[in-house]
């Protein structure tokens, strides 16, 4: 099982705005392998289209056996992110096919595909560099909304972030709203890690007074919904040789 098909436990178009939003975020983030009519040739590349009632489409999934299967044998292709393609696509006025036959099916015309590009071009709103007034709990609405994608993401920066905590937030002029508090994020990569909140939250339903992102790490209120990615998986251990095995001949 895929990480697109553990998202889609419901079919997507069955599926609720929130949810639905959550797998296509997970769709720009994923590689896809998509059908060419040969192999490219001179940096040039031809995608091989299907002419359905809805109008023509690429097709791609996520993993090489499950493009094979659907045609039913070898096939040229190109693997490439799913934010990269769904531009292209979504340029020309195509559709896209994902995972035919698959938990993670979705046939996305070129409409979905030019909000998913728009979408992605979300910019953080950073939070102000003065102290904010007050600091509490934020709301179960929030919490509801944000918890389980956050721990997706933070999954996605094992390494890059430290720790993550979603607040409410008021600040000095006044606005309340919510905000991201990070701790432990190399300043050479905060911008890329503000980004990438920045394109979550632009998935999601917008919550009053908006979610600023900040990395200022004040005393955090009691009740702040605080998590810490997992730890990066360890690094294989050699193979040691016995010793008592034959010499391997060359």
């Amino acid at each position: 099982m895929t990480p697109l098909d553990e998202l889609c436990q419901v079919p997507f178009h069955e599926a609720d705005a929130p949810a639905r939003s959550r797998i296509l975020s997970r769709l720009a983030d994923t590689e896809l392998f998509v059908a060419l009519l040969a192999e490219p040739a001179d940096d040039r590349a031809e995608l091989r289209l299907f002419d359905l009632p809805e109008g023509r489409f690429a097709l791609a999934c996520d993993r090489e056996e499950r493009l094979a299967g659907f045609v039913g044998g070898p096939v040229a292709y190109l693997a490439l992110p799913g934010r990269v393609l769904a531009a292209a696509l979504a340029e020309e006025g195509r559709g896209l096919l994902v995972n035919p036959g698959h938990a993670s099916q979705l046939m996305l015309d070129a409409g979905v595909l030019g909000w998913l590009v728009g979408a992605l071009q979300a910019r953080p709103g950073m939070a102000p560099d003065e102290a904010a007034r007050r600091l509490g709990a934020p709301s179960p609405e929030a919490v509801a909304l944000l918890a389980e994608p956050l721990a997706q993401r933070l999954g996605d920066m094992a390494g890059l972030v430290g720790r993550l905590a979603l607040v409410a937030a008021e600040w000095q002029d006044g606005r309340q709203g919510h905000a991201l508090i990070l701790a432990g994020v190399d300043p050479a990569y905060q911008a890329a890690v503000a980004k990438a909140l920045a394109e979550l939250l632009a998935f999601l339903p917008e919550l009053p007074g908006g979610v600023d992102i900040g990395f200022a790490e004040p005393d955090l209120p009691t009740g702040a919904l605080v998590m810490e990615p997992p730890p990066p998986a360890p690094a294989p251990e050699p193979v040691r040789r016995d010793p008592s095995a034959p010499p391997r001949l060359r």
